[in-house]
């Protein structure tokens, strides 16, 4: 009970993080290209990341130990996968097609966890009970976004950046399966070694488009580290701890409550109004969680 109970604290947990994340994004852009975002974001969460193996004495996984280079494939795919290619592929999309439209297809996300974890993760079975609590889960995100995410912006690369959109989604879903598949290492020595290599990956990349940022304003400045140290550093560690443990389908449960505190922080802090069917999606979302989990928690119980 213990353990399922730290596995949904840190569920809630990063559901608020990536949340508040959207706000951010939308204050850093304001100055910085979206290609130098990723990049700041992912490299500040690697050198804290790496502060903080010293300072607790973590070692980076051994290259040459046995299945190291296993290990270090696996955080490179993840780095990729998790990081490099859907912050890419969302800051681009999102020029062209709605912010609900992309709540949505990271709303997505648990849909396309599972056909992939029944195949490729021991344990992670799909099954009807299951599917049926994602479904009403997704539906309860849609609900809460409204029509008007996928109402047409009317631009050219429209059609594309829905793909770009959707592409992110289901990269997010690889990276957890990845997570999930790796030899077993020190969470916190995989999450770095993973966001360093992300950041090897993406920083020239953006420094050769976007060149060196100059001159950019303090708000963006500080939404970026804010993204660096929260939402990427701090969220990476709870992300591999989440999936080591409870596995990738509980974890994909995060991308409905995403959508529900970018609301809300929204309607806090940016003078948004609160949406009216906020409560009726919320309700919605509540009871896919606990259908797709009535399984695991009667599995849970009846070990006891």
């Amino acid at each position: 009970m213990e353990a399922g109970l730290h596995n949904w604290l840190r569920l809630l947990a990063l559901g608020m993080i990536w949340g508040s994340s959207f706000m951010a994004v939308s204050v850093a852009v304001g100055g910085i290209g979206p290609l130098s975002v990723a990049a700041g974001r992912i490299t500040l969460a690697a050198l804290a990341l790496l502060a903080l193996t010293r300072l607790g004495g973590i070692s980076l996984p051994p290259f040459r130990a046995p299945q190291g280079r296993i290990v270090w494939l696996a955080a490179l795919a993840f780095g990729f996968f998790s990081m490099v290619l859907p912050f890419f592929l969302l800051s681009w999309g999102q020029k062209y097609v709605s912010s609900g439209f992309a709540g949505v297809t990271m709303a997505a996300v648990p849909l396309l966890v599972l056909p992939l974890a029944h195949f490729l993760v021991p344990g992670e079975r799909m099954s009807l009970r299951k599917l049926f609590g994602f479904c009403i889960g997704f539906a309860g995100v849609v609900v809460l976004i409204g029509p008007g995410a996928f109402a047409r912006a009317g631009t050219d690369l429209e059609p594309l950046a829905r793909l770009a959109c959707l592409a992110a989604g289901a990269s997010y879903a690889l990276g957890s399966i990845i997570t999930r598949l790796a030899p077993k290492v020190d969470p916190v020595a995989f999450a770095t070694a993973a966001t360093l290599l992300a950041s090897l990956m993406i920083l020239p990349v953006a420094v050769a488009v976007e060149g060196i940022p100059r001159g950019s304003e303090a708000p963006s400045l500080l939404a970026v580290l804010y993204l660096g140290l929260v939402p990427t550093a701090l969220a990476n560690l709870l992300l591999v701890a989440v999936i080591r443990s409870a596995g990738p389908s509980f974890m994909s449960l995060v991308n409905y409550q995403v959508p529900v505190w970018s609301v809300i922080f929204g309607t806090l802090f940016l003078r948004e109004t609160l949406p009216p069917q906020l409560l009726p999606a919320m309700g919605m979302i509540l009871a896919g969680l606990a259908i797709s989990n009535f399984a695991r928690a009667r599995r849970r119980s009846a070990t006891r």
